[in-house]
């Protein structure tokens, strides 16, 4: 039975500590009306040196009634200002919602990823891995308070707490078009519907996975064990379509003018393989502390060479949604990349530097994949690679170039992670750490190549 160590229960509290105060900082430091108006005169070297620019243009044009033409010009010059001040002061207030909601997402999807996984080894029956079993189900422990703060977070966004989802916004749907095309689908009420559906999906089948594995431990037939090979199947039908629609709706919905129909399986990529990486610091982690003595490298080559895989998978997906796209080069999908490109040059091209040109150059080494150190680098740079590549999803669309590292951003990652050690780390203690009844342990033990 594995016991969770005091230094580790400390760091993770300390780190949840850390991170409400940042986020807090955050929040707090959150720019009124007037700083904004300030900052955008400062920025711009005088945002009304421009609109004089406009109007001087205007009447250049105008005849007798110049002076009528001029006072409409300043009124819709004046117009633009005000818009322009609202747009900004709508990102710089959701900077600390934006921050904080990348960090909720990427560690809950992370935990989805891990469940998917387990899936899939319970529905092709795998014999390499039941070993690792009871690793893959503390980390989806994380999924309950996970969902539980993520689906808050969506209904404070319902009730206009933030500006992230511009389609929730009446006064925005009214005047655009394209958002009243798709009010039948984007609207709150069935927006959190879809979400209570997916989510209760996820943890229904990791309740009973869950359930039937510990029962395996001292059950006389493989009865559970045949159960869960049935649930695992149903589940992996569910979680593939629960999955695409998730994408769009938590992810692809901040930008609601644009769409890509490889989106789905980018988000999946994304996810899945920082879930597949956690189980491998996590197992590293344990058999560092002397437990899971059966686990040896030809386990840890197999994890690694899945980190490998889909991240080439995920870098095909990358290129395939840009290529695209960019070649095409339609004015509505395009702009998604030209803003990136443009305001997130060092988050946009460091994230496929850590995604693809490392995994690539480390992993593909089949001695590496062995290696302990070397899974735990690459390990550390993948996971912090596809927070990026959240990050890069998410901010653009909901504050624009407003964007920087700062007490949100770090708060939020420190308190997630924080609480995503301390709730693993605590279910890793509720059960063995070896799914003893499992019918293909021996064959797991014995793992060899």
């Amino acid at each position: 039975m594995y016991t969770f160590s005091s230094k580790l229960k400390t760091f993770s509290l300390v780190l949840m500590v850390l991170g409400i105060i940042g986020i807090g900082i955050g929040f707090v430091s959150v720019p009124n009306k007037e700083e904004v108006k300030e900052m955008i005169e400062n920025a711009h070297d005088g945002h009304h040196g421009k609109a004089s620019t406009q109007e001087s243009h205007a009447n250049h044009e105008v005849t007798s009634d110049a002076h009528a033409h001029k006072s409409d010009v300043k009124q819709e010059s004046r117009g633009h200002e005000d818009a322009h001040l609202e747009h900004v002061l709508h990102q710089q207030e959701n900077k600390p919602w934006s921050a904080f909601y990348v960090a909720c997402i990427f560690f809950m999807l992370l935990t989805v990823g891990v469940l998917a996984f387990y899936a899939i080894q319970q529905a092709a029956q795998a014999g390499w891995s039941p070993i690792l079993f009871r690793v893959m189900e503390g980390i989806t422990g994380y999924l309950l308070p996970g969902s539980i703060i993520f689906f808050i977070f969506l209904v404070l966004s319902g009730f206009h707490f933030n500006h992230l989802f511009v389609w929730m916004d009446e006064a925005e749907v009214a005047k655009d078009h394209l958002l009243q095309a798709k009010s039948g689908y984007l609207n709150v009420p069935f927006f959190l519907i879809r979400a209570i559906m997916f989510l209760g999906g996820w943890n229904l089948y990791r309740y009973i996975s869950r359930k039937n594995s510990i029962a395996q431990d001292d059950a006389t037939d493989v009865s559970f064990y045949k159960k869960n090979f049935k649930w695992a199947a149903g589940f992996l039908v569910f979680f593939i379509v629960s999955e695409s629609i998730m994408s769009w709706d938590w992810i692809m919905s901040v930008d609601p003018h644009w769409y890509s129909t490889l989106f789905g399986w980018y988000v999946f990529a994304s996810f899945f393989v920082s879930g597949i990486t956690v189980i491998a610091l996590v197992t590293l982690y344990l058999k560092s502390k002397g437990y899971l003595e059966n686990v040896n490298t030809s386990h840890i080559h197999d994890l690694a060479k899945f980190m490998f895989g889909i991240s080439i998978f995920w870098t095909y997906l990358w290129f395939s949604q840009f290529m695209l796209i960019w070649y095409s080069d339609i004015p509505e999908e395009v702009t998604y990349f030209v803003f990136r490109i443009e305001n997130y040059k060092l988050p946009f091209f460091g994230m496929l530097v850590m995604n693809f040109v490392f995994p690539l150059l480390i992993l593909i080494n089949t001695d590496f994949k062995r290696l302990s150190w070397i899974i735990v680098m690459a390990g550390i740079v993948i996971l912090c690679g596809h927070y990026i590549d959240f990050y890069n999803m998410i901010m653009p669309a909901t504050v624009g170039d407003q964007w920087f590292i700062g007490w949100a951003e770090l708060g939020s990652i420190a308190f997630f992670l924080g609480l995503f050690i301390f709730v693993v780390f605590t279910t890793l203690t509720k059960a063995s750490l070896i799914a003893k009844g499992n019918p293909l342990m021996e064959e797991s033990k014995h793992f060899h190549y």
